[in-house]
């Protein structure tokens, strides 16, 4: 595997946090830990090499989705949600702050480390590939999870990324978007997931137009979903 993966794991709860340090040490994880939202934004700081963040939504002083938020304004490191909120709404506002993944209390241990291979390796993955889009406009280099347009560096949320490496593979298709959901979440599409899309597109717009209300990179098309380059 090289050097170890290193997990953060936020939570109030210590019995909790003790759970997934074990859990994750013996499947051979370095393992953070944090007790709360603040602290877990100040161990990211110090530590830019975390691959995975753990945490819990519904924690006293700052939450999990305000954590996220502040860890998002410096990395792109994927958030895997830990709540005993299961409703859409909640997993709507978890994705649309910049999460990666949810997983309802109580989860079984199997489901955890599925979710938590597939956020680290593909995080991981990303981390060491480049790919240049429409010659020098646009370079995907995911050592950071960043892309350069026109020459400017852009930080990028690990959904973000995965929403423009997959537009990427479809270069010049219309993909509606329930393909989009489907493929990047991997989870069946709901009438709701429209707008966990579009505000993920609209943020992905944000970052690389010179122009988000006249996008030349995602394109609008009418009636059928968006169209890349």
């Amino acid at each position: 595997m090289g050097d170890k993966i290193r997990i953060l794991a936020v939570d109030d709860e210590p019995d909790l946090r003790s759970l997934l340090h074990i859990l994750l040490t013996n499947k051979g994880y370095d393992v953070l830990e944090a007790a709360d939202g603040e602290e877990a934004v100040s161990l990211m700081q110090q530590n830019p090499g975390v691959d995975l963040v753990i945490m819990d939504i519904m924690m006293p002083g700052l939450s999990g989705i305000e954590a996220c938020a502040r860890i998002r304004e410096f990395s792109a490191v994927p958030v895997l949600f830990l709540t005993a909120k299961s409703q859409i709404a909640d997993k709507e506002e978890a994705f649309d702050i910049g999460g990666d993944d949810y997983l309802p209390k109580p989860f079984s241990q199997n489901e955890l480390m599925m979710r938590v291979e597939s956020l680290t390796r593909r995080y991981r993955v990303y981390k060491g590939k480049r790919e240049e889009v429409d010659g020098d406009q646009l370079q995907m280099d995911d050592t950071n999870g960043s892309v350069r347009i026109h020459g400017r560096t852009v930080d990028l949320t690990d959904k973000e990324y995965a929403i423009l490496q997959f537009f990427s593979q479809h270069r010049g298709q219309i993909l509606d978007v329930e393909t989009v959901y489907e493929g990047v979440w991997g989870e069946k599409f709901l009438p709701s997931s429209n707008n966990t899309v579009m505000v993920h597109i609209l943020n992905l717009r944000k970052k690389l137009e010179e122009d988000p209300a006249n996008p030349k990179l995602i394109r609008t098309v009418w009636g059928k979903g968006y169209r890349f380059g």
